[in-house]
């Protein structure tokens, strides 16, 4: 007769748990705490993706797509027989909001100029006087504070 899985689980747990345990070499604690150590010590380029920073993920999706973008227009460029008004054509409609997305950039740095040439030198040397000043009284009163802490100690 042919045991029923459960006391096929039974006599197996029983015959493991009735061995003699082993001891490990003694030299393997240290390979292993040795490797995690490199393994840790590791640049993060150099680990596996999940561990690397989630900006480097992102960046790293993003040149990715954008490198298969790139290579699918060589493609259709290609095919199109090096044509490159069929290329422009094909392409421009995906690339319209480059176009406005510079414009507004440049009509934003435009209305800074403008406003920074509108501002009086005067005030703007004496806004740079005020800000150094206000640094300068914080860290003499952080470097306080740090002194009247660590004496009560």
């Amino acid at each position: 007769m042919k045991p029923s899985p459960e006391e096929l689980e039974k006599m197996i747990h029983q015959a493991l748990r009735s061995a003699a345990p082993h001891r490990a070499p003694r030299s393997l604690e240290g390979r292993v705490l040795a490797a995690i150590e490199a393994r840790a010590s590791l640049p993060w380029w150099k680990q596996s993706f999940a561990q690397w920073p989630v900006a480097a993920r992102i960046a790293f999706v993003v040149a990715s797509a954008g490198l298969a973008k790139l290579a699918l227009m060589a493609v259709v460029w290609v095919m199109a027989g090096f044509d490159n008004a069929q290329f422009t054509s094909a392409f421009s409609t995906q690339f319209a909001w480059v176009d406005t997305g510079l414009a507004v950039i440049s009509s934003v740095g435009d209305a800074f100029s403008t406003l920074y040439r509108s501002i009086p030198p005067l005030w703007l040397y004496g806004g740079l006087a005020f800000f150094a000043m206000m640094y300068v009284a914080l860290f003499g009163l952080g470097a306080a504070a740090y002194r009247t802490f660590q004496a009560q100690r």
